[in-house]
């Protein structure tokens, strides 16, 4: 069955274009690929994917707007394929990416999530490498090939600080099917559906083969949702509840480091900044309550 390639779509009309054009530029043309445009106001992209005559890509518009993890649930009914990636409307696949996931899939038959190697742009499409990134390299398993980790070594490596990338991680769709994207972590729902899979017994594949460009921007929920605290509230929820579930199952380490999460709280840190200068004082609240409290 073709490699399935979900798109939700709200953003700007250019980079999607550019998504979508990466997309059809595979070196392996065996993929489909499903648009699910969340009522975007602007109706030019739409027009524009549905003008391109491609048969291998279907799109979709929401009726109302779902919001990111209802979109991403809608992306996950309509997935055909046995594994699939998510993909940001924003980002870039590079030629090799079909053809070396399904290497992956090839040589690791039993694994539920695949992450490939990623390179990051900036807005423009220029390479960056800016501190949250620097720090996702700090915390990733050192290694050279495709390795397979599962199990409390892998808890604990990510909830000491998450070093994948939700957009080009490819997922087995039973295991999102079982598990679902919780609506209550709309920030943190990649971090949430990782936690779960591995509890449930899950692997993931690392490969250093760069596949994907991940585009970084002020635009992005997670940018923007940084100074008001609001994301570091729901990651707050999501650790108290994962240090619990990992000491229940005897996962000593990564519940200490669920419990402690050092880099969220760093990164809550950093922006206090953004939250002084706007103002915010609710927001500064937020953060020092995160970055201090248990």
């Amino acid at each position: 069955m073709k490699f399935d390639i979900m798109m939700p779509f709200y953003g700007r009309f250019d980079h999607f274009q550019q998504a979508v054009e990466s997309v059809r530029a595979q070196s392996d043309p065996d993929w489909r690929m499903v648009i699910v445009d969340d009522v975007y106001p602007d109706l030019a992209p739409g027009e524009w994917a549905c003008g391109l005559g491609d048969d291998r890509i279907t799109y979709i518009r929401n009726q109302e707007n779902l919001g990111p993890s209802r979109n991403y649930r809608k992306c996950v009914s309509l997935m055909q394929s046995e594994f699939a990636v998510i993909m940001g409307c924003d980002d870039i696949m590079l030629p090799n990416f079909v053809r070396r996931t399904k290497e992956l899939i090839d040589e690791f038959p039993d694994s539920s999530i695949i992450q490939c190697g990623v390179s990051v742009i900036d807005t423009d499409g220029r390479p960056i490498l800016p501190l949250a990134d620097r720090a996702k390299s700090w915390y990733q398993f050192r290694g050279r090939g495709a390795r397979e980790y599962s199990g409390p070594v892998l808890a604990t490596s990510l909830m000491r600080g998450n070093w994948t990338y939700f957009p080009s991680l490819v997922w087995r769709a039973s295991e999102l099917r079982k598990h679902g994207f919780r609506v209550d972590l709309d920030v943190v729902q990649d971090l949430a559906m990782l936690a779960e899979i591995v509890k449930g017994g899950g692997s993931l594949v690392l490969d250093d083969e760069v596949t994907f460009n991940y585009r970084r921007h002020s635009a992005s929920v997670s940018a923007m949702t940084g100074p008001d605290g609001s994301k570091f509230a729901q990651e707050r929820t999501l650790f108290t509840e994962s240090s619990r579930d990992f000491s229940t199952m005897g996962w000593t380490g990564a519940s200490l480091a669920a419990r402690i999460h050092f880099t969220s709280r760093m990164n809550a840190l950093s922006e206090l900044p953004a939250a002084v200068r706007s103002g915010n004082a609710q927001g500064r609240q937020a953060l020092l309550r995160h970055v201090f409290g248990k």
